[in-house]
C-alpha cells in the first residue's frame, strides 16, 4: 500500500512537472514571443500535454488507481481527494482520443496568436476558421464523454462542479428579472455622474508603477509573483510560489490597468495562499473558476470600488496623475462606479456586467447545443448586445473578437464570471460578520481581510468541492439574492433613486 501510494505520487508530481513546462510557454506566447516564434512553442505545447496525457492514462496509473481506490478508506484524507481528482482526471481523457487530444492543445496554443492578430486588424473572418475547428472539438470531446440534458453540461463541470444548464438558465433568469428593470431606472431617474476623468491622459510608465504600487498594496507578494503586460489580463500559477498576473496599459483608460491589477492581483492572492500540505499537488489550486472569479471580483469591486479602500491611499493615486488634480476622493469614488451600458466586458461596471455574461453565455449554449454556427456569431453577439444592453458594436473588436476565452478553448467558463459575483457578495456578508472590513480598509489593515479569506478559502485548495466550501462559509448555497441587494443599496445610494 505504502509504494503504491509513492508510486502514485511520483506520477501526479511528473504530470506536473510537465505541465508547468506547459504553462511557461503559454506565458511566453502571451507575453513575449515574438510571432514568427510562435508556432514552433505551439507545436511543444502540443507535444507536451502528450505527453501529459500519457502519464496520466498508462497502463500502471489506471491500475494503480484501482488498487489504492479498493483501499480508500485506509488513506488520508489529502490522498483520498487527489485520488478522487486524478480519477476523474482521468476518466475524462481516456475518452478523448490522444491524437486528437494533441492537435487540440496545439490548435488552442496557435489559435491565441490568430485571435490577437485578427482583434488587431478588426477582423474576424481572420480567426473564424480556427475558431470552428476549436468548436467541432468541443463538440466531438462531449460526444466521447457524454452528457446529461444539453450538452453544455459536460464542459460547465469543467469549471463548476456540479453546474448545469438548468440550474443557471434559473440563475441568470433572476438577475435579468432584478437587474435589468434597476438598470433601466438608474439610467432614466439617476443624477448625472462624471467619469470623464478617467479617460484624461495617463502615461503607461506612471500606470505600470502604480499597478506595481496597488498590487503589493492588496497583497500580492512579489517574492512568489510577478506582473507583466498582455493584451488580455490573466493570472497564471506554477504553484503557491510563482504566481504571475498580467494587466493591460490604455494611455486614455486608467481603470483598465488599475482593476484589472487588483482583480487579476485577487486571483493571485488566492493561489498563493493555497495550504502547504496541499501546494505542488492536484489539489494544490483553486477549487472552481466560479470561487475563484469571487476572490477576483471580492478584490476588484466590493473593495477595489468603495470608498473606504480608496480614502487612505487616494493621495498616492492623485499624486501620480495630473488629471486626478482637480478630483476630490467623492467624485472619484462616483467616477469609478458610473453605470453605463458599455461595449467591452472588462470595462463594464459593476451594475450591467452579468449582462455581458449572459450574452456569452447563452451564445455558447447554443454554439455546443448546434443551434448556431461559427459564422453568424458577429450578428448574433450584436443583436443580444442590443437586446440585453441597448447598444451595438460598430466593429468585431468591440464584439464577438473581444475576448480571448474561446481562442484558448475555454467554454464553458463564462458562466464563473458571474457565479463570482454572487459568491464574493456571499463572502462579504459572512466577513463582516467577524470582521469590520470598513474599519481594516480605513486603518489600511487589509492583512486582516487577506488572511481572513486564507483561513475560510484559499488554504483548502481542491480539498473543498465549491458548494461546500460556499455552505461552510454561509450557512447555505449559491444565493444571488445576495448579490442583488448588495448592487441595489449601493447604486441606489450613489444615483439618488
Amino acid at each position: 500500500m505504502k509504494k503504491s501510494i509513492e508510486r502514485f505520487n511520483e506520477i501526479i508530481r511528473e504530470k506536473k512537472l510537465i505541465d508547468v513546462a506547459i504553462s511557461a510557454l503559454h506565458w511566453d506566447l502571451e507575453t513575449q514571443a515574438p510571432k514568427k516564434g510562435q508556432e514552433l512553442l505551439s507545436d511543444v505545447v502540443g507535444y507536451l500535454s502528450s505527453k501529459s496525457y500519457g502519464v496520466v492514462t498508462s497502463d500502471e496509473m489506471v491500475l494503480l488507481i484501482e488498487e489504492l481506490d479498493k483501499k480508500k478508506e485506509e488513506l488520508t484524507e489529502i490522498e483520498g481527494k487527489t485520488l478522487e481528482e486524478v480519477a476523474k482526471e482521468i476518466e475524462k481523457l481516456m475518452k478523448i482520443p490522444v491524437i486528437e487530444y494533441r492537435e487540440y492543445n496545439e490548435l488552442t496554443a496557435k489559435a491565441q496568436g490568430v485571435w490577437a492578430e485578427a482583434r488587431e486588424k478588426n477582423d474576424f473572418s481572420l480567426f473564424s476558421d480556427s475558431l470552428e475547428k476549436i468548436v467541432d472539438y468541443q463538440r466531438r470531446f462531449i460526444k466521447y464523454r457524454g452528457y446529461e440534458g444539453h450538452p453544455y453540461n459536460t464542459i460547465l463541470d469543467d469549471y463548476e462542479p456540479g453546474m448545469t444548464v438548468e440550474k443557471l438558465d434559473e440563475f441568470f433568469g433572476y438577475l435579468r428579472k432584478e437587474l435589468v428593470p434597476f438598470i433601466k431606472e438608474i439610467k432614466e431617474k439617476g443624477k448625472s455622474i462624471d467619469g470623464s476623468f478617467l479617460k484624461m491622459d495617463y502615461p503607461e510608465d506612471k500606470q505600470m508603477e502604480f499597478s506595481k504600487f496597488i498590487a503589493k498594496y492588496i497583497g500580492f507578494d512579489f517574492e512568489r509573483g510577478k506582473i507583466s503586460e498582455s493584451a488580455h489580463p490573466f493570472t497564471l500559477n506554477y504553484d503557491k510560489n510563482d504566481v504571475r498576473i498580467t494587466t493591460r496599459y490604455i494611455r486614455n483608460m486608467l481603470s483598465s490597468s488599475v482593476f484589472g491589477t487588483i482583480h487579476e492581483g485577487g486571483h493571485a492572492i488566492y493561489e498563493q495562499g493555497i495550504g502547504n500540505d496541499i501546494a505542488g499537488g492536484i489539489l494544490g489550486e483553486g477549487t472552481s473558476m466560479g470561487i475563484h472569479e469571487s476572490q477576483s471580483r471580492f478584490y476588484e469591486n466590493i473593495l477595489g470600488r468603495s470608498r473606504d479602500f480608496w480614502e487612505p491611499i487616494y493621495g498616492e493615486l492623485q499624486s501620480r496623475f495630473e488629471a486626478l488634480k482637480d478630483v476630490d476622493i467623492d467624485g472619484f469614488y462616483r467616477g469609478i462606479n458610473k453605470s453605463e451600458a458599455s461595449l467591452i466586458r472588462v470595462e463594464a461596471d459593476e451594475l450591467t456586467y452579468s449582462l455581458h455574461i449572459m450574452v456569452r453565455y447563452e451564445i455558447e449554449k447554443a454554439l455546443i447545443g448546434g443551434d448556431i454556427e461559427v459564422k453568424e456569431l458577429p450578428s448574433v453577439w450584436n443583436e443580444k448586445m442590443k437586446e440585453y444592453l441597448g447598444i451595438e458594436p460598430s466593429n468585431d473588436r468591440e464584439g464577438v473578437l473581444q475576448d480571448v476565452h474561446w481562442s484558448a478553448g475555454l467554454m464553458g467558463y463564462f458562466p464563473s464570471y458571474a457565479l463570482g459575483n454572487v459568491y464574493a457578495s456571499q463572502i462579504h456578508a459572512a466577513m463582516k460578520k467577524d470582521i469590520d472590513v470598513e474599519e481594516a480598509l480605513k486603518n489600511q489593515e487589509l492583512h486582516k481581510i487577506k488572511e481572513w479569506l486564507n483561513q475560510k478559502i484559499h488554504k483548502f485548495g481542491k480539498l473543498k468541492k465549491p458548494e461546500e466550501l460556499i455552505r461552510d462559509i454561509t450557512g447555505e448555497g449559491l444565493n444571488a439574492k445576495y448579490f442583488v441587494d448588495y448592487l441595489k443599496e449601493k447604486y441606489t445610494n450613489i444615483y439618488g433613486v
